[in-house]
């Protein structure tokens, strides 16, 4: 197993990032297309993905991404980026060595090929051809579903943070993942290669992933920035495609509840009190307290005190209802959630 120790700084310095990570997701959908787990969730994704992705554009990125084993960390940029073409931008900016020495640790696992060669050598000509193999594969099988992924990522993280306050950074770090456990100062991480990660005060960000299956994975080399990639809890409908703005005459969601009561299920995602989903749906407090209360004796939503005010936030249950219909442009919360203690 993966122990991750920490000190006392390293607890102070935990955060989980409220929104999906462009380049992990390309990453870990590449390994989802590999085997056939999770049929009942992606096998329409991977049936349409193989029809729109030419052969090879895909051999090419799945010589670089093998199933199990390694897949080179420059791929997964441990910068923080904002959208897809900056974390894009950061991996071809990877240093010729750093490119050379990765992908001699891949060969490991994976025999070398004359794409792999080209590629460790540095020429311009072969980031190239990487740049617009990952554009291709992510046009077609992350963007179309970047707002259903968001979605769900977004409720993730509202849950983490209501464990983080109302049982503070042991609930958070224990309630992670059936394959995590925290026994502290360690967090193990079951299946994977046994080895220790020594923090050291950096901290470690958690990065909740829709395409990271049954088991978190990380960087493999220990000098970059800790981060650990989890599961997210998986359900039918997490791969739903759609638009930012739905048409109005065809919101489904809308027609079953209402559409202020569905604006503010979708609200709540992002977790908010009762003044900011007032505003958000247009509303007075009054009326927005009364679609809460309706909402959360429905089980869509939990709510709990915050100070001065109260705070909601989606259930799975209520996660699971938009992401079989879906209402609205998804609202994002404005920075990752740090921890304190």
């Amino acid at each position: 197993m993966l122990r991750i120790h920490f000190t006392p700084r390293d607890l102070t310095r935990v955060t989980v990032a409220t929104n999906p990570a462009p380049l992990w997701e390309v990453l870990l959908s590449l390994h989802m297309l590999q085997h056939s787990d999770g049929r009942l969730i992606f096998e329409d994704w991977r049936r349409q993905v193989r029809a729109k992705v030419a052969p090879e554009q895909m051999r090419l990125l799945l010589e670089l991404t093998p199933l199990r084993g390694y897949s080179p960390d420059f791929l997964t940029p441990a910068e923080p980026a904002p959208d897809f073409e900056t974390a894009l931008e950061l991996t071809l900016a990877t240093p010729r060595q750093q490119i050379r020495s990765q992908l001699d640790l891949l060969s490991k696992y994976r025999p070398v090929s004359p794409w792999t060669r080209e590629l460790a050598q540095g020429e311009r000509s072969s980031l190239q051809k990487l740049g617009r193999a990952i554009r291709t594969y992510h046009a077609a099988a992350i963007a179309p579903y970047w707002k259903s992924i968001g979605t769900h990522v977004s409720a993730d993280h509202a849950h983490r943070g209501e464990a983080l306050a109302r049982h503070g950074v042991d609930r958070l770090l224990s309630s992670l993942h059936p394959r995590v456990r925290w026994v502290a100062p360690v967090l193990q991480v079951l299946d994977m290669n046994d080895r220790d990660l020594y923090l050291d005060g950096r901290g470690i960000e958690l990065q909740p992933s829709a395409f990271c299956w049954q088991v978190p994975t990380k960087l493999r080399d220990p000098e970059l920035k800790p981060i650990l990639v989890y599961p997210i809890q998986h359900a039918p409908g997490i791969l739903r495609q759609g638009s930012a703005e739905p048409d109005p005459s065809t919101d489904a969601l809308g027609s079953l509840l209402g559409s202020t009561r569905a604006a503010a299920l979708e609200a709540a995602v992002a977790g908010c009190t009762t003044t900011e989903l007032a505003k958000r749906c247009k509303i007075s407090p009054a009326a927005a307290s009364h679609q809460a209360t309706v909402l959360r004796e429905a089980g869509l939503i939990t709510t709990r005190r915050d100070g001065a005010s109260v705070r909601h936030e989606i259930t799975q249950l209520g996660i699971w209802l938009l992401s079989g219909h879906g209402s609205g442009k998804t609202r994002q919360p404005p920075s990752d959630l740090q921890v304190s203690v």
